[in-house]
């Protein structure tokens, strides 16, 4: 693919920033393809040609779009004589999605430019490639563009697919682009921010003539190098340094609108032949780009990776990367959602560069970063690309019927290249996705990298998600402190210890960490830390309101509670309770925790681990998935509570969402995406033992997955709170909210509650 591609010569050439235009779906070829094809059929391209596919047209959503095929170094498109379902089976899986749920005749999409490659397409469905299909042949047809086909694939992904996938993409013209440093201070240090243009040309890299340029032209580059904005560079010093360079221009007279997502976008002229005495006007394009605050070389970078700065209101959620994710806006102190009717690349960029990224690489639709909850804000955001925020682009406000979360709209960003993957890979697992983490310390006398171990001790699901996210490999499925199974590497020698992260961070250098010398107990290779990636991950969020609907008050019976005391849901004043008489008093209240992420939420144990408690009859898969508090105005904890997993099933889903866990008979254990799982109020261990509490103003607080055990792509959103007034006999829990729903002002109000001045409590 042609990002790995990009990685490699990063990797390379390390002074110079890479940047691919898209990712694209090939098809895979046979390694000998036929000297003669049958006339109904397309004879298959030659070896050295490989076919590329891609989504083009609007308005469109990410999986569907005008089907253009790249074939003899041409792109194309498919006319819609005899196409059928079968046929848009076969695209949509060249495109890294399962499948096809229908197809578009007529040019839906608009018409597309070029050749029209193939005519009368026959396909069975089953076929590997279009080139097994039947047709008239490449480039034989008697269409118009009036007649372009397109396609509506499933949205979902073949696991291990790149995503290739971007709205209104264009002609691809210039495939890779990059800022060379001249400064020396510049070549040594990353990212790079200033340089000048040069784009991919012939294996080598050539120069933009700077006839015509300004900074509009700067802004685009800069935003396809991962920064938000452009600034004025000394022309004067670079003049000086090109006229003593020999020079090849490849392109010139550009001339950038500024809302371009990438410079193909623009309008710009090729040179033709020899390039070598053109631009005798001008000098090379040189460019000189404002970093976002991440990525300024006077930060911290990643220790406050998605930290947002006072006041903001915008953030990004859901995202394994950073730079990507679903968007959420904050209104009237809550925050919430962006339906995705007319996202839109301009929409994405501005959302992109306001985070202080570049501009946007897709604008992604039904909820491809999982679904939010809370409020639905906007709907119908259509920007134009120069507005400076979100909030000074046009929109809708949602209607009652308008849009669900299953429409949210998401972003993914470019951001400037780091070369955090560099420092770090994985050995001895079974793909890509798996393996023990090994980090690079230093280089050796012949300037090789040194690598070494990271201690297992302390090592957990935040420092993997981490590790995978500088991997580039997505989100943390487990991360694992014993790794004699993957012993197939030389590399032996423990060199760091103590690692923990907070599990935004981009690197694992920026983790903290025994510093100086390793302080490990087990040195040992089979000790050493390992993990296993996922391209997605499950979202678990509380149902805040029904907490605040079903609370309420019990006094139980000690003879009814041997049960709950045996699996250690009661205060611990209750050990020296006189049992069986008297009673304890509860706070009882019903959970609902909904799976809105993409992948499930299954107990970290298999089932042949799970703990089966004789009393209540049921096997626990979780020692603990939620922790019960109650906590005073400023945090002290007066009294707690636990609960475990007694069965982790589904017991409703949203419409069109088929069951999948149920406990019943020893069954498997999770949470599908789009499910939710009920502890009903009336249920054993469900409450907070309150018996020891006095009269007052109280939080209560529930966390799920407390201690990290199962892997989500956003641990923030698993707390919830209440502010709560309890009165001796009566409670009234209200303001119920998930942890990251609230803007900060509103947070402070929240835990500077001063309680009710009045009785009325129920």
């Amino acid at each position: 693919m042609r990002s790995s591609v990009g990685v490699a010569r990063a990797r390379r050439e390390p002074l110079a920033l890479l940047c691919s235009l898209w990712l694209w779906g090939v098809a895979a070829q046979p390694s000998t393809p036929p000297t003669t094809a049958p006339p109904a059929t397309a004879p298959g391209p030659s070896p050295s040609a490989r076919l590329r596919f891609r989504l083009a047209g609007y308005p469109r959503k990410h999986n569907e779009g005008r089907i253009e095929v790249f074939y003899n170094q041409e792109w194309g498109t498919v006319c819609d004589d005899d196409f059928t379902l079968a046929n848009a089976h076969v695209l949509c899986r060249h495109l890294g999605f399962a499948g096809a749920t229908g197809w578009a005749h007529s040019a839906k999409y608009g018409k597309g430019l070029g050749r029209i490659w193939l005519d009368n397409v026959v396909c069975g469905g089953s076929e590997k490639s279009i080139t097994d299909c039947k047709s008239r042949g490449w480039g034989n047809s008697d269409c118009t563009h009036e007649e372009d086909a397109g396609v509506v694939c499933k949205d979902e992904r073949i696991p291990g697919f790149v995503d290739s996938n971007v709205i209104e993409t264009e002609q691809n013209q210039v495939e890779e682009l990059r800022l060379r440093p001249v400064v020396a201070s510049a070549r040594r240090r990353l990212p790079v921010t200033e340089g000048i243009v040069e784009v991919r040309y012939k294996d080598s890299w050539a120069q933009i003539c700077d006839e015509g340029w300004d900074s509009r032209s700067s802004r685009v580059v800069c935003g396809m190098m991962g920064f938000p904005a452009e600034r004025k560079v000394n022309r004067n010093f670079y003049k000086l340094y090109t006229e003593r360079q020999q020079l090849n221009f490849r392109m010139h007279s550009v001339a950038c609108a500024g809302t371009e997502v990438h410079i193909s976008m623009c309008p710009f002229e090729f040179y033709r032949g020899n390039a070598t005495t053109a631009c005798k006007g001008g000098m090379p394009a040189v460019v000189s780009c404002v970093p976002g605050p991440l990525f300024a070389t006077s930060s911290p970078r990643g220790k406050k990776r998605q930290q947002r700065q006072p006041g903001q209101r915008l953030r990004l959620k859901g995202g394994a990367k950073v730079g990507e994710g679903r968007v959420e806006v904050l209104r009237q102190g809550e925050w919430g959602t962006i339906c995705d009717d007319r996202w839109s690349l301009l929409s994405a960029s501005v959302v992109c560069r306001e985070l202080g990224f570049g501009s946007a690489k897709e604008a992604l639709t039904s909820a491809r970063m999982g679904q939010g909850m809370g409020p639905i804000h906007l709907n119908e955001v259509r920007c134009t690309g120069t507005e400076a925020s979100l909030w000074s682009c046009p929109y809708k406000n949602i209607t009652e019927e308008g849009c669900k979360h299953s429409e949210d709209a998401g972003v993914r960003c470019n951001i400037p290249y780091m070369g955090y993957e560099t420092t770090i890979r994985l050995s001895g697992g079974r793909s890509r996705f798996e393996g023990r983490v090994e980090v690079a310390v230093g280089a050796d006398g012949e300037g090789h990298l040194r690598w070494g171990l990271i201690c297992g001790e302390g090592w957990g699901t935040l420092e993997a998600a981490v590790a995978c996210r500088q991997l580039g490999l997505g989100f943390a499925n487990h991360g694992l402190q014993e790794t004699w199974y993957w012993d197939a590497s030389n590399v032996t020698e423990m060199v760091l210890s103590g690692v923990k992260c907070a599990g935004h961070e981009m690197s694992l250098s920026h983790c903290r960490h025994h510093s100086g010398h390793v302080n490990c107990k087990n040195t040992g290779t089979r000790f050493a830390a390992g993990v296993i990636c996922s391209e997605t991950a499950s979202d678990l969020l509380l149902h805040a309101a029904l907490v605040q609907e079903t609370a309420y008050i019990e006094d139980r019976p000690l003879h009814m509670l041997y049960c709950a005391a045996e699996e250690n849901c009661l205060a611990s004043s209750a050990r020296h309770a006189n049992w069986p008489y008297g009673h304890r008093r509860l706070l009882r209240f019903s959970s609902q925790i909904h799976n809105n992420g993409r992948a499930d939420f299954r107990p970290k144990a298999g089932r042949h681990s799970w703990v089966w408690h004789e009393c209540h009859g049921h096997y626990h898969s979780m020692d603990i998935f939620t922790h019960y508090d109650i906590l005073t105005p400023n945090g002290t904890k007066v009294a707690e509570g636990h609960k475990a997993s007694f069965c982790l099933e589904d017991t409703e889903c949203e419409e069109d969402v088929a069951k999948r866990y149920e406990c019943a008979n020893f069954g498997e254990q999770g949470i599908t995406v789009g499910c939710w799982d009920l502890y009903r109020h009336d249920i054993d261990c469900q409450w907070i033992d309150i018996t020891d509490v006095k009269p007052g103003n109280y939080i209560l607080q529930v966390v799920i997955n407390p201690n990290f055990e199962v892997a989500e792509s956003d641990f923030t959103n698993n707390a919830m709170k209440c502010n709560c007034k309890y009165d001796g006999h009566r409670i009234w829990v209200h303001n119920c909210h998930t942890g990251d729903a609230f803007s900060e002002e509103a947070n402070r109000r929240f835990e500077q509650y001063p309680g009710q001045l009045n009785n009325q409590v129920v």
